[in-house]
């Protein structure tokens, strides 16, 4: 029952708030204007990601107060880590909402928000190495731990890497919203299988809070998420992903194709003596969109993928079967990419 009432209430938030945040975009000025890569009709309300914190929050707060086993001393350090991170990353958005910032300040941003993490133990200290040899008891064993001198970048890089992630996906409607929601599910189920109940609340209250974001913003969209609510979906994500037990492979088998998909615009940008922060259409979502796909074939076709490397997770217990997992989706992509960029 505390898993239902968690998921309800944020997709419920989310629902009534979305309309709301629509029109407060539109009466004070959050509003994207068709433009350069923006190829929607008429202006849109930005504001939509408020919808998504402000259900997401609130549900995560009430998780706490539900009758839940709470295993973890470290639990609720970790939820002040997430929320502190999340709300200081939002309002920035906010202000990028506003300003349409340049790339260093919102680094910058991303950057204190990853710090702030780091503060509250959410980092990346061991990760499970796919080689090791079975333990005792036929179970997998091999741990490789981190020094701090390799967790805190590492941590700092993957942080920032999920945020400018998700906000890049954030090209087409429904795109992020619809992935972050496939994630979050994948990471609800991964963590109460793992006997991690009362964490898998968390991931439970950003499914809902997306779920009742997407009626809003899937193709036609009504009213964007914005900056405000691509970098706040990208640290929770990459967060929740570090809270789960530092699942890794979880994570980037579900977020592969957007993952590689910026790794790959990035070298393209550097290798055109380009700057790569500064956007264009060459990300995949756009060259699928201006080869003739429309924009819910390709939402579709994102979630499809998403879905099934997320099953795949779930249901491969080994972790070089994963290992390999990842190998082929990273191949299988960057052939696309390939044959995609090959393409005028």
């Amino acid at each position: 029952m505390p898993f239902v009432l968690v998921l309800v209430i944020a997709f419920a938030l989310a629902l009534a708030l979305t309309p709301l945040a629509r029109l407060l975009g539109q009466r004070y000025g959050f509003v994207a204007a068709p433009g350069g890569r923006r190829r929607h009709a008429g202006t849109k309300s930005r504001l939509g990601g408020v919808a998504l914190y402000v259900a997401f929050v609130v549900a995560a707060v009430l998780a706490q107060f539900l009758p839940v086993e709470r295993q973890d001393p470290k639990e609720l350090t970790r939820l002040v880590g997430l929320l502190l991170g999340s709300t200081f990353i939002f309002l920035m958005g906010i202000w990028d909402d506003k300003k349409e910032l340049s790339p260093a300040p919102q680094l910058i941003a991303q950057f204190i928000a990853s710090l702030i993490a780091i503060q509250f133990l959410i980092f990346i200290e061991v990760i499970n190495n796919p080689f090791a040899p079975p333990a005792l008891g036929g179970k997998e064993g091999g741990q490789v731990w981190f020094p701090w001198y390799v967790t805190l970048p590492l941590t700092i890089f993957w942080l920032m890497g999920m945020m400018n992630t998700v906000n890049w996906l954030d090209g087409l409607d429904g795109l992020a919203a619809g992935v972050a929601a496939i994630l979050s599910a994948v990471l609800a189920i991964h963590m109460y299988r793992e006997g991690q109940h009362s964490v898998a609340l968390l991931p439970l209250a950003l499914l809902g809070a997306t779920l009742g974001f997407l009626p809003y913003n899937f193709h036609p969209a009504r009213v964007f998420m914005g900056s405000s609510g691509s970098f706040f979906l990208g640290f929770a994500v990459g967060a929740l992903g570090i809270i789960a037990g530092a699942k890794m492979a979880t994570v980037l088998l579900v977020m592969g194709i957007p993952i590689l998909d910026v790794a790959w615009l990035i070298f393209e940008r550097w290798r055109r003596d380009r700057s790569p922060l500064m956007g264009d259409r060459g990300h995949l979502h756009f060259r699928l969109l201006d080869l003739g796909l429309s924009q819910r074939q390709i939402v579709l076709l994102y979630y499809l993928f998403c879905s099934l490397f997320g099953f795949l997770a779930l249901v491969i217990s080994s972790r070089l079967y994963k290992f390999l997992a990842l190998l082929v989706l990273g191949a299988m992509t960057l052939l696309l990419l390939l044959f995609i960029s090959r393409k005028k």
